[in-house]
Formats: structure tokens, sequence, C-alpha cells
């Protein structure tokens, strides 16, 4: 007996379609399997592009300085002693735009104050910097202009304000050139920020900017928060960040006591980590496709003692046990392909959906965890369906067309 390929999809899709309930139970189990894996793969991806993302937003070739040394956090004997480390201050930032590969830098200072114009006022986050901030973090205008470019240590009284806080004070009145009060100081509004959304913490749109010196007499501090300096090439990183490291150890008494960061060290971090978040999520879903696997061979085996005479005629016909088995794992074949096309459908239209809930969020899928979904699922129909299709070849013709 020959069977040609075209006889061997015809045979199985007539069986699929002899047993609805039975067949429907196995695509469902399968779709379920399969758009787990897309989903929460998608989740996975989306968070790591959107974490990549903020990071990106920070700047170009850019290095963050922190007071303090990550590594002696906790109790140590300079803690114990009552020692802390020692400040960031206007002059340290200052010192470390002599180097001919830093193309700028922006010393920040954050805080919280409140803000009001004419019996309207708001508690406000105010972020102090100088006029670079703009450049490095790629914001952009919407009217009049940024910090001025003046020396770091001049306490300008101007700030530039956040769409947001524009609207909520200001109204429908004209809000440039207007005089605000912030905290017990009063600041000229010279810009608006056209940049939207949050950026690390940073929402654009809610937050004032002063000049860095105007922000330490503001929150009667000397230290800064932060020193954001951006490299000229993606060479000169490491160079800079070496310069950083010895410059700001020869101010400090030789003491290193600041930390140094690169936005490349930091996106590769959260590269890894959230890559192995999505493999390990896609993991557990792929488990259901086990647990739809084991669910076709019980169903197969089901389907094969259903089927015994069928199965007897067609060996009495001459078909051999090799044929038998094609013959069922055609059947689960096609079964995992409809399964899987349509739990990839399934969990595109949930991506779809994390997205239009969550607009922040880039949920699509990788390739690579479609492709590995689907595979997976063919090869689970399959391996599950062997030990039914061997016991289908076995079966004895003549008991068989007895149903025995």
């Amino acid at each position: 007996m020959h069977l040609r390929n075209t006889d061997v999809t015809h045979f199985a899709w007539r069986a699929l379609h002899g047993y609805p309930t039975r067949t429907i139970l196995m695509l469902i189990a399968m779709a379920i399997g399969v758009a787990a894996v897309v989903v929460l793969t998608s989740l996975g991806e989306g968070a790591r592009r959107y974490v990549v993302g903020e990071f990106a937003s920070l700047g170009t070739n850019l290095i963050i300085v922190f007071p303090g040394r990550s590594e002696t956090a906790g109790i140590t004997p300079s803690t114990m002693m009552g020692e802390t480390p020692r400040d960031l201050t206007l002059h340290d930032a200052l010192a470390l735009t002599r180097s001919y590969n830093v193309r700028r830098i922006a010393p920040i200072n954050v805080g919280s104050a409140t803000v009001s114009w004419r019996g309207r006022s708001r508690e406000v986050v105010i972020i102090g910097s100088s006029h670079e901030l703009l450049a490095i973090r790629h914001w952009e205008l919407a009217q009049g202009h940024f910090l001025p470019k003046t020396d770091l240590d001049r306490a300008t009284p101007v700030a530039v304000i956040g769409k947001k806080i524009r609207s909520e004070l200001f109204g429908a009145h004209r809000a440039m050139g207007e005089w605000l009060r912030i905290g017990d100081r009063r600041f000229r509004v010279i810009g608006i920020m056209a940049s939207e959304g949050r950026s690390i913490g940073v929402d654009v749109e809610d937050t004032i900017m002063i000049p860095v010196a105007s922000a330490q007499q503001l929150f009667n501090t000397a230290s800064l928060f932060r020193i954001l300096v951006e490299a000229k090439t993606r060479s000169a990183i490491e160079p800079v960040k070496q310069f950083i490291i010895d410059t700001l150890q020869a101010r400090h008494q030789g003491k290193k006591d600041v930390t140094v960061i690169t936005q490349d060290a930091v996106l590769a971090t959260f590269d890894r980590i959230l890559g192995a978040l999505t493999y390990a999520v896609g993991g557990i879903a792929a488990i259901s496709l086990a647990v739809a696997g084991i669910l076709i061979m019980n169903v197969m085996l089901v389907a094969v003692s259903q089927r015994t005479a069928e199965i007897g005629l067609l060996k009495a016909l001459g078909a051999s046990p090799r044929q038998i088995i094609v013959l069922i794992l055609a059947e689960a074949l096609l079964l995992s392909a409809f399964g899987a096309s349509i739990g990839l459908v399934l969990g595109e239209a949930g991506s779809l959906i994390i997205r239009h809930a969550f607009p922040i969020l880039p949920a699509y899928a990788p390739i690579w965890a479609v492709v590995t979904a689907f595979l997976i699922a063919l090869l689970t129909g399959l391996l599950f369906s062997l030990l039914p299709a061997r016991h289908a070849a076995r079966l004895d013709p003549v008991l068989a067309l007895s149903k025995r």
C-alpha cells in the first residue's frame, strides 16, 4: 500500500474533522500554551525596551558621578567613627571640565518646594542645574530660553517650568516673564519645556528648573546630588571616567569617595537582568505546552482505541506499521500547527491589548520567542503522539477489525 503526502494530509484532516469536540479541546490547550509564551515574553521584552529607552534618554556618552563609594555601603570603620563621605561641590564639577575629552558637564541638585503665583500654589520638584543640562538630556523648549550660560556659582533668579506647571499655575494667563515664588524666593519665568513624559523618575512636565547656585541657596546646601558628564566620543568614555576618578581623588585628599558609572554599564546591566527575566517567563509559559502535549497524548490514546476498526482495515489493506505511525503523527502535527497558529494570533492580540492599556510599555514579543513557541508546539505534538502511534502500529488487523 502506497500513501502519498496528499493522502496522509487528507486522512489527518478527515480524522480531525470527524471528532470536533476532541479536536477543539486539543486546539484550545495548544493555543493557550503558545499564547502564554507570546504574552509573557512580550511583557519581559517590553520591560527591557522601556528601561533601555529610559536610560538612553539620559543622553549620549553619559557618565554619572555620585557622592560616596557604593562598595562601602553599610557599617564600616569610618561610619563607626562618625565620618561621612565628602560632598560633591561646584568646584569639583568645574574641575571636571579640564579634560579635552569632556564635552560638557551639568551639576544637579534636586529638592521639592512650594511654588505659588497669585494665590495658586502646589508642591513641585525643583531641579537645580546649568545651561548644559538641556543638551545633555536632549530636551526641547516650547517657549523662551533655557537656564542662562553663566558661572555655576552665580545665583540668578530665573526659572524654566514644565507644561503641566504652566497650565496649573497660570491657566490661560501668559507665563513668560511672570514672577513666581519658590519657597521664600522669587523667580522670573524665562522658558517653558516642550519635552513630555518621564525619564528615570523625572517628569519634565511637572518640574521647575533653576540655576544650581540658586537651588543651593533655596535648599541651604553646598553639596551636589549628581554631576552629569558628557564625553565627546564613545571611545572617550573610559578615559573620561578615569580622569574623573583621578581628579576627584586628588581634590579629596587622596580618598576614593565617589562612584562613577557610565551609561553603557547601566544599560548592559539592566539588559542582562531583564533579558534573563524574559527567558525565565518564557520558560515558565512553555510548561503549559508540555501540559498540552500530555493532553494530546491522552486524547490520542483514546482516539486510537475508538478507531481500532479503521486502523485494522488499513492494516488489512496492506498498510505497514510505519505508515500507520506516519498517519497518526500527521494528525498530531496538523493539530499542533493549527493550535499554535491560533495561539500566535491570541498572543499578538494580548500584546496589543497590553500596549493599549500601558502605552509606555513597548510590549512586542521577540521573534525568537514566537518562532520557538511555534516549533516547541509542533515538537510537543509529535513527541507526545509517538506512544499512541506506536500503540496503533502494533494492533493486530484481525483483532482490530473485530474492535478487540
